[in-house]
Parts: C-alpha cells; sequence; structure tokens
C-alpha cells in the first residue's frame, strides 16, 4: 500500500473536524458502486449542465447560481436521499462546498464525508481546473450534455 508524504494511505480515510473524514474519489466511488454510501453532488445545477456530472448522483446544490446563495432546500433534499444515519459521500468543484455540506450533514444525523479534489480537482500554476487531480481527470465515472 503506498502512503503519501504525510504517511496516511492514499485510499483511506482522512480524519475532519465536524464531519466523519476525507475520501479520496476512488474510495468514495467504491462506497457508493458498493451501496454503502450515498453520492450527493452539492455543485449548482448550471456547474453539473456545463462541466459535467457523476450519472445516479443525487443532484443537490448546496448554494444556488446566480449569487451563490444557500440552498433553502438543502436539508430537506438530503434527508429525502439518504436514509436515517446512513453514510453519504459530497462531492462539489475542488472539496471546499462539500466540507460545508458535509459538516450540515454531519449536525442533520448523517455519516458525512467530503470527497478530496473535487470533481475538477484543484488549479494548476496557471489557475485552471482539471489537469490536477479531481473525480474527472481520474477517470472515473461522469458525463457531459
Amino acid at each position: 500500500m503506498r502512503h503519501d508524504a504525510g504517511g496516511a494511505a492514499p485510499d483511506a480515510v482522512r480524519p475532519a473536524e465536524g464531519y466523519a473524514g476525507d475520501v479520496p474519489p476512488p474510495l468514495a466511488l467504491a462506497w457508493w458502486q458498493a451501496g454503502e454510501a450515498v453520492l450527493v453532488d452539492v455543485r449548482t445545477d448550471a456547474e453539473r449542465e456545463w462541466v459535467g456530472f457523476v450519472p445516479g448522483a443525487v443532484p443537490l446544490a448546496w448554494k444556488q447560481w446566480p449569487g451563490m446563495a444557500m440552498n433553502a432546500s438543502f436539508d430537506e433534499g438530503l434527508k429525502a436521499a439518504v436514509p436515517p444515519g446512513g453514510k453519504v459521500v459530497l462531492l462539489c468543484r475542488s472539496g471546499v462546498r462539500s466540507v460545508a455540506a458535509a459538516r450540515r450533514a454531519t449536525e442533520l444525523g448523517f455519516e458525512a464525508y467530503n470527497i478530496l479534489e473535487g470533481f475538477e480537482g484543484d488549479p494548476d500554476q496557471n489557475a485552471q481546473r482539471g489537469r490536477k487531480g479531481g473525480w474527472r481527470l481520474r477517470g472515473l465515472p461522469w458525463r457531459q450534455n
């Protein structure tokens, strides 16, 4: 098993404050495909439409475009998508909104995990995403309209 510079296995859950932990995209995919977790994409409808989406993931924006106002229906949507006390893995563009969503999901009683790297990964030296990590770059299931 490989380890990163910090000593953690790359496929392991990383501890986090306020939610169950951070998971690498391949582990989130494995849990989801095994039926152990619900995959919730918290990006905006516009992001999923224009950039791409994960077929079968629950589309539930954390914030709404334009203006990025909080989605007042987030709690209700999450409760409808995930069984009480169930495990949920949350995906956003880069792993920032999904941390906030994981904290909220934990407050609602779910076992919540943030998916590291997000859908598009971190920006590269030219401030462009899609070339440095992320669900899409790793070749995990996704589609574009």
